[in-house]
């Protein structure tokens, strides 16, 4: 079911598209190609968070949901080599260009393509030279619902010259329908991460052994655990089959896991994230700790950073992301 969502303050219509199939309910925006809501048959509270006015996607809810690109996560000095020249992109983060820059993938709205009661394709057109990205380049979307309770998503990407493509969903998941989500068991079965300067950017690959990083037997997250906002090394390269990315379960009982193509996993757990004064799903603004992020991807800074699995993408070939959220209850 497609509806009206509202209008950006550009003047800039955006829809809502309602999915269904078996005991999973999704809204996905046209703003963003975000995923607005999910519900869950049997579970009263949304387990993801979103907006209630469309205003607060053009502030400080602007990633939730979205699909962000067209490099996801940070690229360090805003600039990186491609084939000789030095591109330059629109920094954002100090003197770093995060998810694209301010006018990123997730400020635009996408064209609905083809929409069922259990799937819907988006289109986007990016331009050659947004944002300092090389090529005209075509982005294609595809969310579908499969029982008893999956959300898959396919992302292809194509260009007409040399470019990089890193594109994740920024979703925030928070599975008890409470404030925090202090108490959630976070899984991942990744041995290595990749540890971080003061702005954030990669400084080469580390095991997880021993550190704060090590996720592989569970931890807790939220309030009064140590902070992260990183990148789990799930392989060294994109894989054409999908891989167990993590689990994270609720003290309700509720469980995500997220299985993906992409090399990483990069996980931010809103330590400092704040709503206000914009309203979310269930009825309040969020806080800090209010959701995880768990964002599927290539490793961060990857145009800059010798050895990370690549994220170039040549004119003529295609990009393909594969992602599945799978939801149970105990």
């Amino acid at each position: 079911m497609r509806r009206p969502f509202g209008t950006t303050p550009d003047g800039r219509a955006v829809e809502a598209v309602s999915l269904h199939a078996g005991d999973l309910s999704v809204t996905l925006l046209t703003l963003g190609a975000a995923i607005h809501d999910v519900r869950l048959k049997g579970v009263p509270y949304p387990l993801t968070l979103g907006a209630t006015d469309i205003a607060a996607y053009a502030g400080p809810m602007t990633y939730f949901g979205a699909l962000v690109g067209p490099v996801a996560n940070r690229i360090a000095g805003a600039s990186a080599p491609l084939n000789g020249d030095l591109l330059s992109f629109e920094a954002n983060e100090g003197t770093t260009c995060l998810h694209g820059g301010p006018h990123g993938m997730h400020t635009e709205v996408w064209q609905i393509e083809s929409a069922t009661d259990n799937a819907v394709t988006m289109t986007l057109e990016l331009p050659d030279g947004t944002g300092g990205f090389t090529g005209n380049r075509t982005v294609k979307a595809r969310f579908s619902l499969d029982a008893p309770a999956h959300l898959r998503l396919v992302i292809e990407a194509e260009t007409d010259k040399d470019t990089y493509i890193n594109i994740a969903n920024h979703s925030y998941w928070s599975l008890d329908g409470t404030p925090t989500i202090t108490g959630h068991i976070l899984t991942i079965p990744a041995d290595r991460y990749t540890p971080v300067d003061r702005a954030l950017i990669p400084t080469g690959v580390a095991d997880v052994h021993g550190t704060d990083f090590d996720f592989r037997s569970g931890r807790a997250v939220g309030d009064g655990t140590p902070r992260i906002d990183h990148n789990l090394c799930l392989s060294d390269a994109p894989r054409d089959t999908l891989q167990h990315a993590c689990t994270l379960t609720g003290q309700s009982g509720v469980t995500l896991r997220i299985d993906t193509t992409e090399p990483g996993l990069q996980v931010y757990d809103a330590g400092k994230q704040s709503s206000a004064p914009c309203i979310g799903l269930t009825g309040k603004p969020y806080g800090a700790f209010c959701g995880m992020a768990l964002e599927p991807q290539r490793w961060p800074d990857g145009p800059n950073q010798t050895g990370f699995p690549t994220c170039r993408l040549n004119a003529g070939d295609v990009y393909r992301q594969e992602t599945v959220w799978s939801f149970s209850k105990a």
